[in-house]
């Protein structure tokens, strides 16, 4: 079983029968690249993220395939020349909220932890808006990564079209988390 997913089980296994944990089923993330051809965007609105204010942690896995595209052929080649989602179906997050203050309505702290894309994980520190409106929590930001530090191979013909770096940005509500 993949690394990843045991520690996601493991941090989801953790929830059990705790307050203060809150869940976000429907996360969205999005990114954007340019190129002098043409921009490559693309957004998921089927995003699983997990918050456990005691502990300051947060957990979010997505599918690679969830993300929709204007055109039809960027998807194709995103899932199965980039991703290879067939191979590295997912992409997940674990971290923590440094100096996080779960009482205060609205607060700008960073999250430090491992971002797993395409099998590479990564340490990334990801500066956040955290909201806090009658004990609901919303987490946004956003956020680049580099194109090689999750070896995604980009065709030499084609490197010339293509962003090094991908802007990322994502939201999630989050509701109370229930057995």
């Amino acid at each position: 079983m993949n690394k990843t997913l045991l520690l996601l089980l493991f941090f989801l296994g953790s929830f059990a029968a705790k307050e203060n944990q809150f869940i976000a089923r429907q996360g969205q993330i999005s990114f954007f690249s340019y190129t002098s051809v043409e921009n490559i965007e693309a957004k998921n609105n089927q995003v699983l993220s997990f918050l456990d204010i005691d502990k300051k942690e947060i957990a979010i896995s997505m599918l690679m395939r969830a993300f929709v595209f204007k055109k039809d052929l960027m998807y194709e080649h995103f899932n199965e020349s980039y991703i290879e989602s067939d191979i590295f179906p997912k992409a997940s997050f674990l971290g923590k909220i440094i100096d996080f203050n779960p009482l205060e309505e609205e607060q700008t702290k960073m999250v430090v932890g491992k971002l797993t894309i395409h099998g590479i994980s990564k340490e990334v520190e990801i500066k956040t808006t955290i909201k806090n409106t009658n004990g609901n929590y919303s987490i946004s930001g956003d956020f680049e990564v580099m194109v090689k530090d999750f070896d995604i191979k980009i065709p030499p013909v084609l490197a010339s079209n293509i962003a090094k770096s991908i802007s990322i940005k994502f939201n999630f509500k989050y509701q109370p988390y229930e057995d």
